[in-house]
């Protein structure tokens, strides 16, 4: 009997996850809310769809306070430069909603971008529409878009992004590398480690 209500006092929550969280967006979907306008560290408006460069997009949830983006900082520029020399697009999102009015203002985005040495997208997630519709769940996590606007990849820059020192393949680099020479990307997805996105509860 105790199993049982057990069972049914954990329902709802089971049904409330079952409707908040959702499965990343699917390799080989298209950008999703492409055209939604996103307000950049520059103050002016951005579309995913208008960043978006002729060999393909990168789309890097982030933000300025997690301990593993912080750790990450050099990768994160390093990739983002790579990527602009590719012809890829880069846009990082902070969908930290929750930490708004705080550490993650736009004010403390410009601010973290500046020390960063940014000159790339950094922009807002309003409401996280764009972190629910990729259904992003930390920071950093990437998602990579061929010159068609297809995910080719989706996952963490590299295969260890607690250790620098432990790298042993870029990933994200790899497949920017096979999509600008027109092959398959060979490792599709990897596993992102990182703070969740704080989302408004």
């Amino acid at each position: 009997m105790k199993k049982t209500m057990t069972s049914l006092l954990l329902l709802p929550a089971m049904v409330f996850l079952s409707f908040t969280m959702k499965d990343p967006l699917p390799l080989g979907s298209v950008v999703p809310k492409a055209d939604n306008k996103l307000k950049d560290i520059s103050g002016k408006e951005v579309t995913l769809n208008e960043a978006k460069k002729e060999n393909g997009l990168l789309v890097m949830f982030s933000c300025n306070t997690c301990p593993v983006v912080i750790n990450n900082q050099t990768r994160t520029r390093e990739i983002c430069q790579f990527a602009s020399k590719q012809n890829i697009g880069v846009v990082l999102l902070n969908s930290n909603e929750a930490n708004r009015k705080s550490s993650e203002s736009l004010a403390a985005m410009q601010e973290y971008a500046k020390g960063q040495g940014y000159n790339w997208y950094y922009a807002e997630d309003k409401n996280n529409e764009l972190a629910d519709a990729f259904g992003a769940t930390r920071t950093p996590e990437c998602f990579l878009f061929d010159k068609n606007g297809k995910l080719v990849y989706h996952g963490a820059i590299d295969d260890s992004p607690s250790d620098a020192a432990g790298v042993t393949r870029v990933h994200l680099k790899e497949a920017m590398n096979e999509v600008v020479s027109g092959k398959e990307v060979s490792v599709k997805q990897s596993r992102s480690v990182g703070c969740s996105i704080k989302r408004i509860s």
